[in-house]
């Protein structure tokens, strides 16, 4: 049996590197094929081109490269097409992916398509959904209210859990005074936005816990731009590049400062109270607060149904009501005990202790294939 599987970028490679993996356990001598990068061709994936010329990020990226996205949609879908697999498994990046998965499907109406992580929907923009059922049979949700959106939209959808609750947990090691993780984003702007309040916070922050430890987990593509913007912070970061050091640091941390995103959900797997920060431009987050359909940004929030994390956006995003609200965390009281138990909720929802989700996804798809 061949199965064509798309994924455009490192996160999108993860996941269908689990599911193939999974797959392969369930039904040996399946063929992949399509694009993917390192982690699903290690897993027998004959990448059509190189994952790496999807992975853009923002409107600035795209255009420049909008031709050449093009062809590569066109070259995807002929080559699903000629395949003729038994299902076209699309792994998020939307904007490449259903585009693929459109073309496809007019052509051949009866080929089953599934996606692989739901659109987000329940924040913003829900005729996303309509839009995407057109071309798309079967969703595979990371986060347990996401099925029902899905289903109203003429979509089957089966949740199949969080890849975070798989993931590998570092190590706890005897600590030399508090830790605080500073995680100013992965983006080049994030990073410039974020990082001089989060200095000026640790300032404050210095003045009550004066042996206060940083850390700092990074990745490569903005590793020297966080040396350079932490080079005045007044606790000097332990930059970390490297993954099981990264990992251990989580474990180990006190209470983390972070930029919104999945990380979290990954702060949230280890215990570690957050206190989420964004700075963006004024009308970008005037837009986005008009067109939300929620109250929080934060996963933790909305899986756990708390507001346990305070949030603190845009204007909101001040060195005083920051550190005041980690001052809140780093000390047993009802803050951290609230945080706790939410991240243990969330955990718990998202899948922790049940089968790996890349073994339910495959499950949830081969039910697909014998409809």
């Amino acid at each position: 049996m061949k199965l064509t599987l798309i994924a455009g970028e490192p996160s999108g490679d993860r996941l269908g590197a689990a599911l193939m993996a999974a797959l392969k356990t369930l039904k040996p001598n399946l063929q992949f094929h399509g694009v993917g990068g390192p982690l699903m061709q290690a897993e027998g994936l004959e990448s059509l081109f190189p994952m790496e010329e999807l992975s853009v990020m923002g409107i600035a990226e795209i255009l420049p490269k909008l031709r050449a996205l093009k062809r590569r949609i066109a070259q995807t879908a002929a080559a699903t097409l000629a395949e003729a697999p038994a299902a076209l498994i699309t792994i998020d990046s939307p904007d490449f992916c259903l585009r693929v998965a459109r073309i496809v499907k007019s052509s051949r109406p009866n080929l089953k398509t599934i996606h692989y992580v739901a659109p987000s929907v329940w924040a913003w923009r829900p005729g996303r959904a309509a839009k995407m059922a057109r071309s798309i049979d079967h969703v595979l949700a990371l986060l347990p209210f996401e099925p029902p959106y899905m289903t109203a939209a003429g979509m089957s959808c089966d949740f199949v859990g969080h890849p975070v609750v798989a993931e590998p947990l570092g190590q706890k090691t005897a600590q030399d005074g508090p830790l605080i993780l500073a995680l100013p984003g992965s983006r080049r702007g994030e990073v410039t936005r974020l990082a001089p309040i989060i200095g000026e916070t640790l300032g404050l922050i210095k003045a009550r816990h004066p042996t206060a430890r940083v850390a700092l987990p990074t990745v490569r593509g903005v590793a020297g731009l966080v040396q350079d913007m932490t080079r005045d912070w007044p606790i000097q970061p332990q930059i970390i590049e490297n993954p099981m050091e990264k990992r251990n640091s989580f474990a180990n941390a006190d209470v983390a400062i972070a930029a919104s995103g999945t990380v979290s959900l990954e702060l949230a797997a280890n215990a570690c109270p957050m206190v989420i920060a964004y700075r963006m431009n004024p009308l970008t987050l005037w837009l986005m607060r008009r067109a939300a359909l929620v109250d929080s940004v934060t996963l933790v929030n909305l899986v756990s149904e708390t507001r346990s994390v305070p949030e603190f956006l845009g204007a909101d995003c001040r060195a005083t009501t920051i550190a005041a609200a980690v001052l809140a965390l780093m000390s047993p009281g009802p803050e951290r005990s609230a945080q706790l138990a939410a991240m243990a909720v969330t955990m718990d929802r998202l899948g922790r202790g049940g089968e790996p989700p890349g073994l339910r996804a495959a499950r949830s798809v081969l039910a697909q294939l014998s409809m």
